[in-house]
């Protein structure tokens, strides 16, 4: 495991900040203009959370998990998201040394921790996430490789919007019924332009082999029967498959 220098230590430093972010654009998801113009206020007596209590981890600690005005319990899932948003960090140490390239990752990382939480609560992927990732993955296709990198993150992401639009036809057609939205056509097209063509098939097989565990294990566990019934977002698989294969390159076999 190679542990990159400097470069991580300023992302690092700022990730619970961009931790505490994602958790309002998680909550927010729904209401995107809370997300710019919302305040943030306790859930029990719904008084406006002043700087002090907004101090990414340390507040959480300093105030026990509670409000400090009405002592409520106020929930561990912003702390979650902040320590995940560190993680995320860390992760890419492991695996990337450019600077510029690592500080793209970061956004890719951030914005699909963001992406996975939302899908798996709203069972939606907002545009306002998952196009930004389409120009800024033909941006760091072209960095790390400028001859070709910029050509096969083009063909990428074209390939993997007309691969999911195609299968939801199809799905439509036999079932009767829609099976998968837009937006992980949307999310794979990103996906497309941050691995290239040649790392999509990777993807996919990744993202279709997680969502087939988590199917299988979640049924198992509430003792369901395993049908098109069960509603799975697919969502949070993608990201996870584009992630791995952004990291670490196509499977090989």
């Amino acid at each position: 495991m190679t542990v990159v220098g400097p470069v991580w230590l300023l992302p690092l430093i700022l990730s619970p900040f961009i931790g505490s972010f994602l958790g309002v654009v998680i909550d927010r998801a729904e209401n995107p203009r809370g997300i710019v113009f919302g305040r943030s206020a306790c859930t029990s007596c719904r008084v406006r959370l002043a700087p002090v209590d907004l101090v990414p981890i340390v507040s959480f600690v300093a105030f026990k998990g509670r409000c400090r005005h009405c002592h409520s319990a106020i929930g561990v899932f912003h702390l979650v998201i902040e320590l995940l948003a560190m993680l995320v960090v860390g992760w890419l140490a492991t695996a990337v040394e450019d600077s510029a390239l690592f500080w793209l990752g970061c956004v890719l990382g951030w914005t699909l921790l963001a992406l996975i939480v939302i899908d798996y609560r709203h069972y939606v992927l907002p545009d306002y996430l998952t196009l930004p990732l389409i120009p800024l993955g033909m941006l760091t296709s072209w960095l790390a490789d400028p001859y070709d990198g910029l050509k096969g993150s083009v063909i990428g992401a074209a390939v993997g919007l007309v691969f999911i639009v195609g299968l939801r036809f199809f799905y439509g057609v036999v079932r009767k019924r829609e099976g998968i939205g837009l937006g992980d056509a949307k999310l794979l097209a990103a996906a497309g332009a941050w691995v290239t063509l040649g790392g999509l098939p990777s993807v996919i097989l990744l993202s279709a082999l997680s969502a087939i565990v988590f199917a299988v294990g979640r049924a198992m566990a509430t003792k369901a029967r395993l049908s098109g019934a069960l509603r799975i977002p697919f969502g949070p698989f993608l990201a996870l498959g584009l992630w791995v294969v952004w990291l670490y390159g196509p499977l090989t076999f």
